[in-house]
Parts: C-alpha cells; sequence; structure tokens
C-alpha cells in the first residue's frame, strides 16, 4: 500500500498522541503483547509475502478501527480461541488418513487479564485509530436476511465455509469463527474488510475484490443474523 508522506506524518504523530494520554497502558500493552502482534504498522513491501508464515498474532495497529471495545474488555478476561489452526494455519496443521488435524500443542495461548487491567488495555487498543477515515466513509447499515438465504450465500455462492465457521466446529479452520464476528468486530469494518481485505492487510489470506456492495451487505447481515440466533 502506497502512503504520501503527509499520510504517514499524520499517523505517526496520532500514534505519539495516544501514547502521551495512554502512557501506563501503552506500556503494559508494549510488554504483554508486541512479542506476538504487531503495535506499528509493519513495512509490507520490505518484509515481502514470505513475512506472514513469521505471524504470531494478527496484527494490533487498528485495534480501534476493527474491534468492538465492550468485547474487548469481556474477551481479555476469558479468551477463547478465534483461529482454530492459528494465525498462519499451514505451521499448525497436519496430515493424517482422517484429514487435515491441527497440533493444538503448537498454538500459543493467550495472556489473562483481570477486569481492571481488560478495561484500560481495551480503552488504549480502542483509540488505535489509523485508519478511522477509512471506516467513517463505509455507508453501510446494517439490516435483516433471512436466515436460509444468508447461509446459502455463506455455504454455497461465495464457500465462506471452506475457511470460516458459522456455528462452533462446522466449517474450514484456516480462518477466524465467525459465528462470535458481529459481537466481536465493528459493523464498518466487517464491510470494509470484506470488499478488500488487501487494503487491510497486503499479506492477508483471504481472497477478496469480486464482490458488490449488495453482496458484501448480505454477508455483514448473514453475521448479524447469527449473533441474533445465538443469544
Amino acid at each position: 500500500m502506497v502512503r504520501t508522506l503527509e499520510t504517514i506524518l499524520a499517523i505517526a504523530s496520532l500514534v505519539v498522541a495516544t501514547e502521551m494520554v495512554f502512557g501506563a497502558e501503552a506500556e503494559f500493552v508494549q510488554e504483554n503483547c508486541a512479542s506476538c502482534h504487531a503495535l506499528t504498522e509493519p513495512d509490507f513491501e520490505a518484509l515481502g509475502i514470505e513475512a506472514r508464515a513469521e505471524r504470531k498474532a494478527p496484527p494490533l495497529y487498528y485495534a480501534g478501527d476493527k474491534y468492538r471495545r465492550d468485547w474487548l474488555v469481556e474477551w481479555l478476561q476469558a479468551p477463547e480461541r478465534i483461529r482454530p489452526a492459528g494465525v498462519y494455519p499451514p505451521a499448525h496443521i497436519s496430515s493424517s488418513p482422517d484429514g487435515d488435524e491441527i497440533d493444538e500443542a503448537s498454538l500459543p495461548t493467550h495472556v489473562v487479564l483481570d477486569q481492571s487491567q481488560a478495561e484500560r488495555v481495551a480503552d488504549y487498543l480502542s483509540s488505535l485509530r489509523p485508519y478511522q477515515e477509512r471506516i467513517d466513509s463505509v455507508t453501510y447499515e446494517p439490516g435483516s436476511i433471512s436466515w436460509r438465504m444468508g447461509q446459502m450465500n455463506f455455504v454455497k455462492f461465495n464457500n465462506c465455509i471452506g475457511c470460516h465457521q458459522d456455528e462452533p466446529g462446522y466449517g474450514g479452520v484456516s480462518g477466524p469463527e465467525l459465528h462470535t464476528a458481529w459481537d466481536r468486530l465493528r459493523p464498518e469494518f466487517i464491510f470494509s474488510y470484506t470488499k478488500d481485505p488487501v487494503s487491510w492487510d497486503p499479506h492477508t489470506m483471504m481472497p477478496g475484490g469480486d464482490l458488490n456492495d449488495g453482496a458484501v451487505e448480505k454477508l455483514a447481515n448473514y453475521l448479524k443474523a447469527v449473533s441474533e440466533e445465538a443469544e
């Protein structure tokens, strides 16, 4: 992704300002999260696509553009695995006569925070919004879709089921599970990332770029329906 010097300087200034406001929280996140998560945007071009295999966890430098703050607070106190086969599945999957098997022992565990820590860390992560303009430009308004049509889009028309699970234990394991996606992710992020995942992560394993707005809206509305069905 090509960025102008003005944009780079603006993001750098935002990072500095954020760290000044959230000094203790920024230090805590740096000490406890930086070994696995990217807290600043990598130089994707310099690293090359092979760097994807070295990832241990998803990037957090745009956490505020991505996650719902209340979900972060709850999850940090009781983390459950979102990516069944880790952030880079080839490193944790082996073939067997019965099909692909996940090496659970090779998957990292996540630190557990108490409520006070979770609140402070969630506040800090929610302030990391380098792509706020991108999120603000999304015009998607959450709507409704019939369960049958939504699942047909997810399973048959778009084959999301090949990589993702829309219910626990059912679907692929190479992508994050999506039965908690609506509770976890901001609706605008769901739309924007589904529409053009490479613009968010040049090293993503998710294909994209070939869905029109209507198709993306249907997928987003299905994730909303999945969350409502689970309530």
